[in-house]
């Protein structure tokens, strides 16, 4: 299958083909919050590129939240007009998966060396991490075989503001810290070494979710990818995951203030 992949949900921003799973061609950014302007010359770019290589997109893929109110509407609206442009499905993937897919394939290449998560152990437990300003985070658990922590089946995302180890382990509902080995990342995890100071807590820095590795998920979730497409009429109603409903900040632009 070839996928036209969109990450937009940080100030990351990035956009790639894959085949089967593999990465074939990314576009991306890393410099700040220039999506709506970058997206569209990546699509260009990416288009051109399968055009060339004569590969014929079978769905467009995208990183569905949660994260960056504006980053995700961007993402979402882009998707969208693809999907109707090209007549081709919509597989919305999880971003926090996303960032535990880059997670997973850096470590792999020998960038990282934690033995405890490389191994499968079961005392090794991820928090991806999305920044949701101040000391808030997105996240959710995976431990290490590869398990997220679920709800009657569902994926359980948490808003979490970072106070200590603690605010950590009610989301995973776990309160042995002695035994296990915490690894935590992504663009709101950096903020959190300050108060995440026990030894058995490790940082792991330069960690973003990026559209090339999307491929992955949605091939290793192969036998259920028919049912998360989205097409038609669904795709008119369809939203990113939010998780918080967006709350408008005065403006600081001389003439926008009342």
């Amino acid at each position: 299958m070839t996928i036209l992949c969109i990450e937009s949900s940080t100030s990351v921003c990035s956009a790639a083909i894959t085949v089967d799973g593999k990465p074939y061609k990314q576009c991306i950014c890393r410099e700040g919050s220039n999506h709506a302007r970058l997206l569209p010359r990546y699509i260009e770019e990416l288009l051109r590129y399968a055009a060339e290589q004569h590969l014929s997109i079978d769905a467009v893929a995208l990183s569905e939240g949660p994260g960056s109110y504006t980053g995700l509407r961007i993402g979402a609206s882009t998707a969208k007009g693809l999907c109707y442009g090209l007549n081709v499905p919509l597989i919305p993937v999880p971003t926090l998966q996303v960032l535990v897919k880059n997670y997973e394939l850096r470590i792999t290449n020998s960038e990282l060396r934690i033995t405890d998560y490389e191994s499968g152990d079961a005392d090794a437990v991820l928090f991806p991490m999305i920044d949701a300003r101040r000391m808030e985070v997105y996240t959710e658990v995976q431990d290490g075989k590869g398990q997220w922590t679920r709800d009657n089946g569902q994926m359980n995302v948490h808003a979490v503001v970072v106070e200590n180890e603690a605010s950590l382990l009610d989301v995973q509902r776990d309160n042995v810290q002695c035994t296990k080995e915490y690894y935590y990342f992504g663009d709101g995890a950096a903020k959190c070494q300050a108060v995440l100071t026990k030894p058995n807590w490790h940082f792991v820095p330069d960690i973003v979710p990026e559209a090339q590795y999307m491929g992955k998920i949605v091939e290793k979730q192969k036998s259920n990818i028919e049912s998360q497409m989205i097409s038609g009429q669904q795709l008119a109603y369809y939203e990113p995951f939010y998780l918080k409903e967006f709350v408008a900040a005065q403006s600081h632009v001389k003439g926008l203030k009342p």
